[in-house]
């Protein structure tokens, strides 16, 4: 059933959007890895782990839960309660168990959809999880215009894997500045992915105005 959702997904965005994918040969075919993505509508999720390698876990509101029936699809399709802004801490630890298990995770590290397009600052999530589970970090970012539209121009950008050793520590209480530095690392990645280069002409305004 996984699979074939996942096919379904592929084939539906490509026919309506013209998805297409770039940056997948980033993806390590050796393990399970954490993908960090920006976040602007419901059709992210579906998006991102249509590109991505293997089965994927993820994170989804309790209250989704609740209906017997969808709780039991989402679960199959590898989601997993957390009580938001609760102080859910059991949250990491069954994410690192689900990253062990053979699942690689999809998160969203801004916490919310981005009302402009824009990347947000981000929060250490991710990181925390990475340093835990020593699995790499995966930057992804979903480009498409103002409005995902009809025949929209859809694009997935894998970025490349981030480690987190080179950041932190490994370890079950890493240093929070180090988890700081690594969040920085990814948010930054992400939004070069999804914004860009900055333009040719911003940098001569710079040069303009030290003249």
């Amino acid at each position: 059933m996984y699979y074939i959702a996942k096919f379904v997904v592929k084939v539906f965005f490509k026919i309506l959007y013209g998805l297409h994918f770039e940056g997948r040969e980033n993806i390590p075919k050796d393990t399970t890895v954490i993908y960090a993505c920006n976040h602007r509508s419901n059709a992210d999720p579906p998006l991102l782990g249509a590109g991505g390698r293997g089965k994927f876990a993820f994170m989804a509101k309790e209250e989704l839960f609740r209906n017997k029936l969808f709780a039991w699809l989402i679960r199959s399709l590898g989601a997993f309660p957390v009580a938001r802004g609760k102080g859910d801490t059991g949250v990491i630890d069954t994410a690192v168990e689900r990253l062990n298990s053979g699942r690689s995770l999809m998160i969203f590290p801004e916490g919310t959809r981005s009302k402009d397009g824009k990347v947000g600052k981000g929060h250490t999530g991710a990181a925390l999880i990475a340093v835990r589970s020593d699995k790499p970090i995966i930057p992804v970012g979903i480009c498409y215009g103002e409005k995902l539209k009809f025949r929209t121009p859809l694009t997935v950008k894998y970025g490349k894997p981030i480690y987190p050793e080179e950041y932190c520590e490994i370890s079950d209480n890493p240093n929070p500045r180090q988890l700081v530095k690594l969040k920085n690392r990814y948010m930054a990645d992400i939004k070069l992915l999804v914004e860009g280069e900055p333009q040719a002409n911003e940098d001569k305004k710079e040069e303009n105005a030290d003249e």
